[in-house]
């Protein structure tokens, strides 16, 4: 399965550990998986592309042959937070390309756009 997946044995037994897989059993030393178990990680990787825990994951995944449904307000909620994540970080890009093209300075701190970038980040952090 590692192969296949192109996931590691150690990352499989963590799932398994957590109870987002389940192995068939044991051929010598590895682990034996279903076929289905590639669409569960596929699943796994998903929710983590969006930016769910393992945890959350875990709690979305159907019975291991179950039918998959979606909780959709969890879906939007997600999709929310995405959208937040998106916007602050494009602001971080727009600062960062700005400060790039300050002329040359022996401080950073001499350029505007770095002194924003810095006074926005202290602002995030609550600072």
């Amino acid at each position: 399965m590692v192969k296949r997946s192109g996931v590691p044995a150690s990352t499989l037994r963590y799932y398994e550990q957590l109870g987002l897989l389940q192995a068939l059993g044991r051929r010598g030393l590895r682990r034996q998986y279903d076929e289905r178990v590639l669409e569960r990680l596929a699943l796994i990787g998903l929710g983590q592309a969006a930016g769910l825990s393992l945890q959350q994951i875990g709690l979305s995944l159907p019975p291991q042959h179950g039918c998959i449904s979606l909780d959709r307000e969890a879906l939007l909620a997600q999709a929310d937070v995405l959208q937040r994540q998106i916007t602050q970080l494009q602001r971080v890009r727009r600062h960062l390309q700005r400060a790039a093209a300050c002329p040359e300075a022996q401080d950073a701190r001499q350029c505007g756009s770095f002194r924003k970038l810095l006074r926005a980040q202290q602002r995030m952090a609550g600072g």
